[in-house]
């Protein structure tokens, strides 16, 4: 369904059984549990699907090896427990989403005698906590082993490695996938759409005024129960309902810079388990670049923050400090920052410390907020909001217990790992196409390719797979609105190499011009807000 026919869908004045706030993975996730339950479900989002902290994760699908490191040093339960519901978690969206996601070797360079028996053992309980849902097992590297694997290490110094596997994953297109998924089971969903109150009948809410983020229109919508799955933004909506509310969100935020694939081996990434001053550094192959992460630092909570100069500085003077290749700001191809919603705890001493454990408060008027978390967790954290939501808001459903533990998300369900073979054969596609678009789209990848010309794939940008043809699939079939949604998160583009999506812009308007009938005056608007998103923060 197109964006104006779910626009109709929530404009009709029925009565949805929930309305969800917030098209990231915790809201997405939500909806398609709620709606795989047998509830009719509304779902909105003020900006579009994951335009947030959603699509600018470390791309990494993890247990949280910091976590577990901090359980067994501090005796944390809560720690404990939040590695053993994520490696749990990761087996399943590796499962049901194999078309977004793969393993992932890691090595750990180690520089002292003294790290490899504790590494290594925190490495190998990583490893039995995940059970029967392993992905691979941890061993140790000698010191060539561990350069053979990634070479571009510093030599000078080096003991050993371990190797470990961990998950890796495409955030933007997960997210906006598991809206689909919904979608394909009945939900109503959309995004640019904002809520501007909270309806109330009798001290109770029961819905919420909706406002069209792209033409201003408002109407109501009715619900017998309404979600907050705004991330970072969840206070704000918690004050909606009760101005007095105290805050419960704190925020980190974490940076990423990516540089060109010489820079990491294409199928290895590298993990620093703890730098000078205590965080994880992590190098990885992406989409054939490569990723460079993360700061921790208290932020301020904003839709767009940008990258800090100090914080590039950090990571190239770190990434430095173990490459033996040189790394320069003009190797850097992009850069994006992105926050981390925290559940504030008053006596933590750093955002570094808190749990990325997720908590469910229900208001006296009845919002039910879920907030924490992360991305590795999402389903578990749907299903918990559910269970609460069918209790707090009586709704009767055929289907009480959640159904998505083995479910397929959009792509996945008939996805197979030599896909790519059958694209180059059946369409005449290059090889780097058609593995970009096999593993983009799954089992949807040939419905895009119907949409080139026959045999004939443009490029959007020379030296990316990325297709023309995406844009029009993009508009067609994912809701893409604004240029920036098919740059940005329809496709990887923004993300990996600014210049070529400043290069691609201008198609991409031309493309969506067309198809959705823009005016001079919105081509105009839309060039000035794609410019500043590309210049200031995506």
């Amino acid at each position: 369904m197109t964006r104006e026919q779910h626009l109709e869908q929530l404009k009709t004045g029925q009565t949805f059984d929930l309305l969800i706030i917030g098209g990231g993975a915790t809201g997405c996730g939500v909806a398609l549990d709620a709606v795989t339950r047998g509830l009719k479900v509304a779902l909105i989002e003020k900006n579009d699907f994951a335009e947030g902290t959603s699509s600018r994760s470390t791309k990494l699908v993890h247990g949280g090896v910091r976590y577990l490191e901090a359980a067994i040093k501090k005796l944390d339960r809560v720690q404990y427990h939040l590695v053993k519901d994520g490696l749990k978690e990761r087996y399943l969206l590796l499962k049901n989403a194999p078309h977004l996601s793969n393993r992932l070797p890691l090595v750990t360079p180690l520089y002292r005698w003294i790290d490899v028996p504790y590494v290594f053992a925190g490495l190998k309980l990583y490893d039995f906590l995940s059970g029967k849902r392993h992905i691979g097992h941890s061993r140790l590297l000698s010191r060539k082993q561990a350069l053979r694997r990634f070479p571009m290490l510093k030599p000078a110094g080096l003991k050993a490695g371990v190797l470990y596997y961990d998950g890796q994953f495409h955030d933007a297109r997960m997210a906006l996938s598991l809206a689909l998924t919904a979608e394909c089971h009945g939900a109503s969903i959309s995004n640019h759409v904002a809520v501007t109150m909270l309806l109330k009948e009798e001290g109770q809410i029961s819905g919420a005024e909706l406002t069209d983020s792209l033409t201003g229109e408002s109407w109501p919508l009715h619900a017998r129960g309404v979600i907050n799955a705004t991330g970072p933004f969840a206070d704000s909506i918690r004050k909606m309902d009760n101005p007095a509310a105290s805050e419960i969100i704190s925020a980190s935020t974490g940076i990423h810079i990516v540089l060109d694939k010489r820079f990491a081996p294409a199928d290895t990434g590298l993990m620093i388990p703890e730098t000078d001053d205590g965080r994880v550094l992590f190098v990885l192959p992406w989409e054939d670049h490569a990723l460079i992460g993360t700061t921790d630092e208290p932020a301020a909570i904003t839709e767009h923050p940008r990258p800090l100069e100090e914080e590039i500085d950090y990571l190239l003077r770190h990434v430095t400090r173990y490459f033996n290749l040189k790394v320069e700001r003009s190797d850097i191809k992009a850069t994006w920052s992105g926050l981390r919603p925290l559940v504030r705890d008053p006596e933590a001493v750093d955002t570094a410390s808190l749990a990325r454990d997720h908590v469910i408060e229900v208001s006296t008027d009845g919002l039910l907020t879920i907030a924490g978390g992360k991305w590795t967790t999402y389903r578990e954290m749907a299903m918990d909001t559910i269970d609460q939501a069918l209790i707090s808001f009586r709704l009767e459903t055929p289907n009480p217990g959640c159904q998505t533990k083995h479910l397929p998300i959009l792509g996945g369900a008939n996805y197979h790992a030599h896909g790519d073979q059958a694209l180059v054969k059946k369409y005449g596609f290059a090889a780097d196409i058609a593995a970009y678009l096999h593993r983009t789209y799954g089992d949807q990848a040939e419905q895009v390719a119907r949409l080139t010309s026959p045999h004939k794939a443009i490029r959007l940008v020379k030296d990316h797979p990325i297709l023309e043809a995406e844009v029009i699939y993009a508009v067609r079939y994912e809701m893409a609105e604004r240029v920036i949604d098919v740059l940005a998160r329809r496709t990887p583009l923004a993300r990996l190499d600014i210049a070529a999506a400043r290069t691609a812009a201008p198609r991409v308007l031309e493309i969506m011009a067309k198809e959705l009938s823009w005016d001079l005056q919105r081509c105009k608007d839309e060039r000035q807000i794609t410019e500043q998103l590309l210049s200031e923060g995506l």
